[in-house]
């Protein structure tokens, strides 16, 4: 099989590697890939806006199947369109992709089929949302409707910092703000839970902690993920059988109610509250850095995951697990995630010595006259599987240590949750 992958993160750099394990997968194409997806499949740089002349590499290099990674082409509808043309799509339609487009869209579903969640409301300017701020108790979550790459929330402990984030959504920060989402804020701990469905079955595609916050110890501004560890320490089938019951089949049902169906990967971000779930989010992909967590830990040929999901005959799948635990750090460029320099050669990458269970997945990278450079604000994924959440991250930060990329800085304690 001849296989498309879209993206250019860190996510579709371990998607691409784990499909290359399988002895069904012939050749990877990658749209537009980076440094690290260079060494194992073909990137070409194409237009992803240009729905027509991707369909038309698409044919002419006779893919058989297409791996959506990132959500802003699945929102664009980008699975409708080759669809028309008989190609396999392995990601949601453009109005199952709304659960991500727009926050909005998801918090009326949530009310409408009473998923939990926190209490909201939905304001279509500054003024009116500003004069709402003087009567609210704090800490608020404030939140761009739109697609923001992860970065669009704000959690305000004050008027003032509430007043800053409305003035940002709306001035355009994260693109053009129609609407501004305020919700009640909820205290537990976060959990990222992940679903493969072919619109009919649904198994359990794994569980991770992501780290949002830019400094150790979760502080500072949000990112689109500094690290992540898997799997999540608040797993239980109970809470499992809780997820799936009160949050995943009644927004699938929902989907259902409005004429669709939901293929894909679906990650629900949640926050567990005295051991109940409260939706916080949907994605309508893998995460990115909780994808490069997550498939190390996959016993099962990722490819034949996929393909039985696209074939609708995901009930025929079994999916297996490996026992060790994983962790990611992401090496990022310093300065992010404000201003950053670009373009930068990172030196020494190729001498790393990465024992059996562990990786380097790049995300942004670019190869510049045969130098690896980063081009973006999260470079690089440093992943290691263990027994143990301890020695995987000491390993990482050893692997971390011995590049010494002076250009750039990292959490050194992704998973402290779960270290002690």
């Amino acid at each position: 099989m001849i296989i498309g992958v879209i993206g250019s993160g860190g996510r579709e750099h371990a998607i691409t590697k784990f499909l290359s394990f399988s002895k069904k997968v012939n050749k990877i194409y990658c749209f537009p890939g980076n440094a690290g997806t260079e060494n194992i499949a073909t990137n070409i740089q194409i237009d992803l806006n240009n729905f027509e002349k991707l369909k038309n590499f698409i044919d002419e290099n006779k893919i058989d199947l297409v791996i959506v990674g990132p959500e802003q082409p699945l929102v664009d509808g980008i699975t409708d369109y080759l669809q028309k043309f008989n190609i396999k799509v392995f990601g949601p339609n453009k109005i199952a992709s709304q659960l991500e487009g727009s926050k909005i869209f998801t918090k009326k579903l949530c009310e409408k089929y009473n998923i939990p969640t926190a209490k909201f409301g939905i304001f279509t300017n500054s003024k009116d949302t500003l004069n709402y701020l003087g009567q609210v108790n704090y800490p608020i979550v404030i939140k761009a409707d739109n697609l923001a790459s992860g970065k669009g929330v704000y959690i305000c402990n004050t008027q003032d910092e509430a007043i800053v984030a409305v003035e940002e959504i709306f001035d355009g920060k994260f693109g053009e703000a129609k609407n501004i989402l305020l919700e009640e804020f909820l205290n537990g701990e976060e959990m990222s839970f992940f679903i493969i469905t072919d619109g009919t079955t649904i198994k359990n595609f794994g569980t991770a902690q992501d780290h949002k916050r830019v400094l150790e110890g979760d502080k500072g501004k949000n990112t689109g993920g500094m690290g992540a560890y898997s799997p999540s320490r608040l797993y239980s089938s109970e809470i499992e059988k809780k997820i799936l019951d009160r949050i995943i089949k009644p927004t699938l049902k929902g989907l259902k109610d409005l004429g669709t169906s939901y293929q894909g990967f679906l990650y629900a971000g949640l926050m567990i509250v005295n051991n109940n779930p409260y939706l916080i989010e949907y994605n309508v992909r893998m995460g990115d850095p909780e994808c490069q967590t997550i498939l190390p830990r996959v016993k099962t040929d990722l490819f034949e995951i996929i393909n039985s999901c696209v074939n609708e005959d995901l009930k025929n799948s079994n999916i297996e697990w490996k026992d060790e635990n994983s962790v990611c750090i992401v090496l990022c460029s310093k300065g992010y995630p404000e201003k950053f320099e670009k373009n930068v050669e990172i030196k020494n990458l190729e001498k790393l010595k990465l024992r059996n269970n562990s990786y380097i997945f790049h995300a942004g990278t670019k190869k510049i006259q045969s130098k690896i450079c980063a081009t973006g604000g999260r470079v690089l994924n440093f992943v290691s599987l263990s027994e143990n959440f301890s020695s995987a991250r000491k390993e990482i930060l050893e692997n971390l240590n011995n590049l010494n990329w002076e250009n750039g800085f990292y959490r050194k304690d992704i998973a402290h949750k779960v270290i002690k």
